[in-house]
């Protein structure tokens, strides 16, 4: 079950990766800088950077610079006109949006082994709930989320979540399911004296525990602990301790993945989100502009220059013109009008596009007006629900893996084998429903299907299996309420304050 592994062991050799026919063989070192390398400068990289960029709100447009022609053709940047940079940030609106839709409600780990599901409910708590959230979160904006157990200082069974960009993963197939090896690079800041320093850690992880580096300038250098197992136990002998290092027969990193392309959110709306962006930042633009909304004919101004025009424009208000060689001054406008409903109506093609694209819904659709029914409900959901199956397929999988890892904690904790056990992982998505026309189905199945599946269905309960303990200390209490309101007769030869003795009579 784990691999048992003496402290200071060499580094793992990852030369299975390598080909075998290459003519020039490289050390496991240099092949990691190498991985590295190629990881920082991936396209695959830049998308996760992207999507994590445009969640906070860091879009595009605040980069954007006013410009214009210049006198040589080419584009010259302008700064004293106005240039607005709004963000409308319906993507990260659709993220959690689609996240809440399928891990607002809490998983439910369902079994018939009673001990095993009252484990699972411990180890699975509301702590894990919320890191399920994060996970979604970081699965749609990076196409693909790492949790990872491990024991923590107080040797408590725990999990722990790595940003995807950190994550150098080396598949041993081409579907991307089975971990060779997964290199780790993160930052962590450091001082040298009162010197603040970023430092680049490198850890990779394999079958036979952790090795760690610094990567200084592009190279690989030895950390302070170059190796450990994934845990350790302690065991008294006496006055002695023997302290032993112990690993998983697998790579303790579970990939959940957005679907089964890899493919971040951000690269199906981010040309729709940059340019729902541009129109509101073109449409503000326009509106400050002021006397540039008006093309101003000028005839016989009292002044030098342009420049000088409009500043006396913008300061006093007024311009002053005069009558040169019998021609009257004069300064006349040419009207640009901004039509506000031309840039509503993009806008609203920009937003359903989103949403089209994003596979959300539209909590404002015409469909949700007066009292809906349930079909036009699901109607609305039908995109979102569609996107949310294939999500919950890659997840599923991903469950099995993470419950190898909870089982072999138990067994090896002395709680008990639960290898072979079947877990349903169920989701609960927390979908918009018409309570009345649900309640009424089920009130009309009474006696079609069981007590337990109707009150599954129904939207007030959460817990079928606890309602349904409820409902039965309901009724024994009615029970024992009536029979104390109304007692029955003694039985002629009984003592009614006997416990349960018979007198005969004589």
């Amino acid at each position: 079950m784990f691999e048992f592994l003496q402290f200071g062991s060499e580094t793992d050799r990852i030369n299975k990766i390598i080909n075998e026919g290459a003519a020039t063989r490289i050390t496991d070192t240099r092949f990691i800088e190498l991985e590295i390398k190629n990881f920082k400068n991936s396209k695959r990289r830049m998308d996760m950077i992207t999507g994590e960029r445009y969640y906070d709100g860091k879009h595009d447009i605040l980069l954007r610079k006013r410009t214009i022609i210049g006198q040589n053709g080419e584009l010259e940047e302008v700064k004293n006109i106005p240039n607005n940079r709004i963000v409308d940030n319906q993507y990260a609106k659709m993220v959690d949006q689609k996240n809440n839709y399928l891990l607002g409600q809490p998983i439910v780990f369902k079994t018939d082994n009673e001990a095993y599901g009252k484990l699972l409910k411990k180890i699975f708590n509301k702590r894990f709930q919320k890191l399920m959230k994060n996970i979604g979160e970081d699965a749609m904006n990076d196409a693909i989320a790492w949790i990872y157990p491990y024991y923590n200082e107080q040797g408590v069974f725990s999990f722990k979540r790595f940003k995807p960009y950190e994550i150098i993963p080396g598949w041993a197939d081409a579907e991307h399911t089975i971990l060779d090896y997964v290199i780790r690079l993160f930052e962590v800041t450091a001082y040298e004296g009162e010197t603040e320093k970023v430092i680049e850690r490198v850890e990779v992880y394999t079958e036979k525990g952790i090795n760690r580096f610094i990567l200084d300038g592009g190279h690989l250098v030895p950390d302070e602990e170059p190796f450990s197992t994934y845990f350790t136990t302690i065991d008294e002998d006496g006055d002695q301790v023997i302290e032993q290092g112990w690993n998983w027969s697998k790579i303790p990193l579970i990939p959940f993945k957005y679907n089964d392309k890899e493919i971040p959110l951000i690269k199906k709306v981010k040309t729709l989100q940059d340019g729902l962006n541009t129109i509101l930042s073109n449409f503000q633009n326009n509106m400050e502009e002021d006397a540039r909304n008006t093309i101003l004919v000028l005839m016989n101004y009292d002044g030098t220059n342009l420049g000088e025009f409009r500043k006396n424009l913008a300061q006093f208000g007024a311009v002053k013109v005069k009558t040169v060689d019998g021609a009257a001054g004069d300064l006349k406008t040419l009207s640009v009008e901004v039509n506000a409903d031309n840039y509503k109506s993009i806008l609203e093609i920009f937003k359903k596009a989103i949403i089209e694209n994003a596979k959300g819904y539209d909590a404002k659709d015409d469909r949700m007006s007066g009292n809906p029914n349930q079909m036009n409900i699901q109607s609305m959901y039908s995109d979102i629900d569609l996107d949310a199956n294939g999500m919950e397929t890659e997840f599923q999988a991903s469950f099995e893996d993470l419950l190898w890892f909870v089982n072999m904690h138990l067994f090896n904790a002395g709680f008990g084998d639960f290898e072979q056990e079947e877990v349903e992982v169920i989701f609960n998505r927390d979908i918009l429903i018409n309570e009345t026309e649900v309640i009424d189905n089920c009130s009309k199945s009474v006696g079609i299907l069981s007590d337990e599946t109707i009150t599954s269905m129904h939207p007030w309960v959460d817990d079928p299996q606890k309602e349904l303990e409820r409902k039965e200390e309901q009724k024994q209490k009615e029970q024992d309420e009536y029979a104390n309101a109304f007692p029955q007769p003694a039985v002629p030869g009984t003592d009614p304050a006997a416990k349960g003795g018979v007198i005969v009579e004589k």
